[in-house]
């Protein structure tokens, strides 16, 4: 069920008007009585949406009054939050004060159709977007229970994806290939199932020092362990067993930033707009925030667990493993077994490689440990 889901969750982020019935099924089966998708441009706009039939008027008021303005929960989307929260389905409810939540207009909102707990999920895109989704249950039948939320998270990652490129067109239907891969504003390529390049707007073919020709009309990544991983998603899409990283980090190269490489799987609809195509490649750039690469790729981006997240921020201040394993509650043989984990998301073999990579200090080397 949750492959179908997810299979649907990337055609809807074409296919926009296909978001309520995807919307629909991830509310049944987490339990939830409606769900919305909503793209914030910036804290002071308006978010775009699409949203489930019972709460479609409610959504249309909200962002066409100053209903927006006066939610407690938009300035949260846009806070710093803990560690690892960001890596997670939350209840924003519980970053809010008990009076900030009676004045909350989502809270009243939700009230008067009946709703009680919403789970969201928030996605901060290396593009300067926000993306949230929302999941709400009936007033009464209290928050959702944790197999729900479990299944919600195994489904955040597709989330993601398909959430960068509805930011990216606006919640706007792609009319073309050509002008698609154009309105994306971001490099992208569309490729046949065998890899085989089928079309790439010039951002991509820009990026020379990162990618470079491969056999038989494809292209690979100049970086071997981030090839090595690029090589596996396509092997994997084209055989259908697409369960592995997604979401592929690139170090730097010369004067280009860190990049991050995202496959997505072509579905249904969405064949007709990329005719031919069966994988999406887009790339977007990381920009440093400080010292620090920005959370909303070493949380959501590289597909790491709230787990794996914590370990991972910890470790990414120059703390040892054992000090990870301490501040993250758990064993230090737990935390190692969290570290091979991330090791293999990130596409690094050593925790020097690591740090280097959260911190985005310098390339990446290529030595093993």
């Amino acid at each position: 069920m949750l492959a179908d889901l997810a299979d649907k969750i990337y055609e809807a982020a074409f296919v926009p008007d296909q978001w309520p019935a995807v919307l629909d099924g991830v509310a049944a089966m987490s339990g939830s009585a409606s769900a919305a998708v909503l793209v914030f441009a910036g804290e002071d706009q308006p978010p775009r949406y699409k949203t489930t039939a019972r709460t479609e008027a409610a959504l249309h008021e909200f962002t066409t009054t100053d209903l927006w303005r006066r939610s407690e929960r938009v300035p949260k989307l846009f806070s710093t939050p803990p560690p690892g929260a960001f890596s997670e389905f939350l209840y924003l409810n519980d970053f809010l004060e008990p009076e900030q939540i009676e004045r909350d207009s989502v809270h009243l909102v939700l009230r008067s159709l009946g709703l009680g707990e919403q789970i969201t999920t928030v996605l901060p895109m290396l593009t300067g977007e926000v993306v949230s989704f929302t999941f709400e249950r009936s007033l009464g039948d209290g928050r959702h229970k944790p197999k729900a939320v479990a299944a919600l998270q195994a489904l955040r990652p597709h989330l993601a994806r398909a959430g960068l490129m509805s930011a990216r067109l606006g919640l706007e239907r792609a009319r073309a290939s050509v002008s698609a891969l154009e309105a994306i504003g971001l490099p992208a390529a569309m490729l046949s199932s065998s890899g085989q390049v089928l079309a790439a707007n010039g951002l991509l073919e820009a990026l020379s020092p990162v990618f470079r020709p491969a056999a038989f009309g494809g292209i690979s990544i100049l970086d071997r362990p981030a090839d090595a991983l690029y090589q596996q998603a396509i092997a994997d899409l084209r055989s259908g067993t697409y369960t592995g990283v997604g979401s592929i980090p690139v170090p730097r190269v010369g004067d280009n930033p860190p990049f991050v490489v995202h496959l997505m799987p072509v579905m249904g609809a969405v064949h007709d707009i990329f005719s031919g195509a069966r994988i999406l490649v887009t790339v977007t750039a990381v920009h440093l925030q400080g010292a620090m690469l920005p959370p909303s790729v070493l949380h959501g981006l590289f597909d790491l667990t709230p787990s794996e997240a914590r370990i991972a921020a910890v470790l990414a201040t120059g703390s040892s493993l054992a000090e990870a394993a301490s501040a993250g509650d758990v064993t230090v043989k737990t935390a190692r077994t969290y570290l091979e984990r991330i090791f293999a998301k990130t596409g690094t073999h050593r925790q020097m490689e690591l740090v280097a990579l959260l911190k985005s200090a310098g390339p990446i080397t290529n030595s093993a440990s």
